[in-house]
């Protein structure tokens, strides 16, 4: 049996937390696919949210919505940051006009993608540059409306 996965970035899985655009989709395809996610993205998470409460576009406090991300947590496949996933990177954002975290991103997905059946691996993304480099990477990708 094949196992389908789904790459979240940040500007995707945030989503989850707060009630956005794409909010549906994204619900649908944790729902139908396992979570994987940069070692970044909990740090991402965080900082949105606060940023968010601090900005006052989010009346409940962040540390509900902290704290129900560290329980998800425990059900996703965490890629780490590693030199594999910098040099990655690093080459991606020589080709593609992605900023440091999103190229982490994207480099994360291709090299997890590399070793599940890649046929199985959805890249998820708010991003269009994100997207952009995922597909011509051969990636399968969902663009969640922001």
């Amino acid at each position: 049996m094949v196992v389908a996965y789904a790459y979240f970035d940040t500007s995707a899985l945030i989503t989850r937390y707060i009630n956005e655009s794409g909010r549906r989709e994204v619900l649908q395809l944790l729902r139908k696919n396992d979570c994987v996610v940069s070692a970044v993205l909990p740090v991402e998470i965080r900082s949105a949210l606060r940023r968010r409460v601090a900005e006052g576009s989010l009346r409940h406090p962040a540390s509900r919505r902290n704290r129900e991300t560290r329980h998800r947590r425990a059900f996703w496949t965490v890629v780490k940051v590693s030199g594999e996933v910098l040099a990655a990177a690093e080459t991606l954002s020589a080709g593609h006009p992605l900023r440091a975290l999103d190229a982490i991103h994207v480099a994360s997905a291709q090299l997890f993608a590399a070793r599940v059946v890649s046929s199985a691996l959805i890249f998820v993304s708010a991003g269009i540059r994100q997207t952009t480099a995922a597909a011509a990477l051969g990636m399968a990708i969902r663009q969640i409306e922001s």
